[in-house]
């Protein structure tokens, strides 16, 4: 294990502007990740871990092996003491473990044979965006896809809240009018989450071969989106809020499409 006693250190720079720079994310084709268990979802999936920060001293309250088998799938571990180790990462309270790893790359082809799929219309916050894709994960939902105006799927913040989907899971980036063709040459009906004069409940529609457009927290779904979908669709609710939450709204749209 190389130990880091600079802050110029070219390795702890790198996981530093991995956690702050959507460009450079872009750029080198990574994202950083952070936590033992984040370590051990990414070698459960094939993963391979490339510069991996240990917090000098924490080494013995890892789960054994765990450093062990970073090291053979092909991370280069190093180790930092405690104020060195945080300028690694972008929260408070960061874990004993910070890691670079390549981005998943799905492209259009992963819709091929999906009978179910979500389209983001636009959904803006991190912390939603990666609570729908560990709801999709969990329900075993075919793809999702960010269309326009969708926050980054790599961030820190989305790459926490995934809890390991982030590696699995096929998150396809297309526009709207790109995507909605996609699913539909796969058999599936397009439906629009919006409050509109001709909406329909979402249990009375068929949802075995479907794609249902979810749209941002601040606006809902576009009207490109309600002109574009077969059907627009609400969740009946009977108190008095007038929406839900864009992560919610995803949720129990994925667990009615897949229940």
């Amino acid at each position: 294990m190389i130990e880091i006693t600079s802050r110029q250190n070219s390795a702890l720079r790198h996981l530093a502007r991995l956690g702050r720079e959507r460009k450079y994310r872009r750029t080198t084709g990574e994202m950083l990740c952070e936590g033992e268990k984040m370590l051990a979802e990414a070698l459960r999936s094939g993963v391979a871990p490339g510069v991996l920060l240990v917090r000098e001293g924490a080494q013995g309250s890892l789960p054994d092996g765990l450093l062990d088998r970073a090291a053979a799938a092909g991370g280069t571990l190093y180790a930092a003491q405690g104020a060195l180790f945080e300028l690694a990462s972008d929260v408070e309270t960061p874990q004993n473990v910070i890691f670079s790893c390549k981005q998943p790359v799905w492209t259009p082809a992963a819709l091929d044979g999906c009978s179910q799929a979500l389209l983001l219309d636009g959904v803006q916050d991190p912390g939603n965006l990666g609570t729908i894709l560990r709801t999709a994960e969990a329900f075993a939902l075919g793809a999702v896809v960010l269309c326009e105006g969708c926050a980054d799927p790599f961030s820190p913040k989305v790459v926490r809240s995934t809890m390991g989907a982030v590696f699995r899971l096929p998150c396809v980036r297309l526009p709207l009018a790109e995507a909605v063709t996609h699913v539909r040459e796969q058999g599936m009906a397009v439906y629009a989450t919006a409050l509109h004069a001709d909406s329909v409940p979402l249990g009375t529609v068929p949802l075995g071969h479907a794609a249902v457009i979810i749209g941002s927290e601040g606006r809902g779904v576009t009207p490109q989106a309600i002109e574009i979908s077969d059907k627009r669709v609400i969740i009946p609710m009977h108190g008095r809020a007038e929406s839900l939450n864009a992560g919610v709204a995803a949720a129990i749209v994925i667990y009615e499409m897949t229940r």
